[in-house]
């Protein structure tokens, strides 16, 4: 049997390139695709592939969340992070989260597939350029030390946060979230207070540092 794959970027290009890279190959078959993380943990739950790959900055739901709720649900599907970051920070968040593998989408053309058998066979697997011993050693001093601020806020105080800075109102959040609009301005209050942040500005700007939300967005409106 292929080894059944499903696209997740919220880049229609980027998901046509990849599905073209995989299926020209005999073994593997793209069963689906999504344009943002929500979706994707939805389809995934409903169509249990083999191999996700899991682009970081999408919207509604970001790609570390989306892995998270995949393993949670659905412990058996492989993740392979897909980004233009390869700071520390983005990697360890990957790795904790649950993925198997990590591309740098610069290089994806090359290493797609491999890394697609490669998680499949039980391995994990890093673009060439992320050295392993940076890895192992930043995993080892973030243990050690203090923990990521994000880790202060709880899944949901997270998904509101990406929400949030994206431009949402509460209304529009709490309809997303099947939440009551009270609900949703308390975990905004609450998530603000534990990352010491005042304002919206400085809520887009943490998000955008830890990857919660593409680089592009910017200081919301308020509604």
């Amino acid at each position: 049997m292929p080894i059944r794959v499903f696209l997740a970027d919220d880049h229609a290009v980027v998901r046509d390139g990849l599905r073209f890279l995989l299926e020209v190959e005999g073994d593997i078959s793209v069963v689906g695709d999504a344009s943002n993380g929500r979706q994707t943990v939805q389809q995934v739950m409903e169509l249990h592939p083999d191999v996700v790959i899991m682009d970081i900055a999408m919207p509604d739901l970001n790609g570390i969340e989306a892995t998270k709720q995949v393993s949670q649900n659905c412990p058996e599907v492989l993740v392979i992070i897909l980004s233009v970051y390869a700071t520390s920070e983005h990697i360890f968040r990957a790795l904790q989260a649950g993925a198997q593998g990590y591309l740098l989408k610069e290089s994806a053309g090359k290493e797609v597939v491999k890394a697609v058998r490669a998680v499949y066979s039980g391995r994990r697997y890093l673009s060439r350029k992320i050295e392993d011993t940076l890895i192992e050693d930043y995993v080892l001093q973030r243990q050690a030390s203090s923990k990521s601020p994000l880790e202060r806020l709880s899944a949901r105080e997270r998904e509101v946060l990406q929400l949030v800075v994206e431009g949402n109102s509460s209304a529009v959040i709490a309809e997303i979230l099947n939440l009551s609009v009270k609900s949703v301005e308390t975990y905004r209050s609450r998530l603000m207070q534990k990352l010491g942040i005042n304002d919206l500005p400085g809520l887009v700007k943490f998000a955008i540092q830890h990857g919660l939300t593409p680089l592009e967005t910017g200081p919301p409106a308020q509604k």
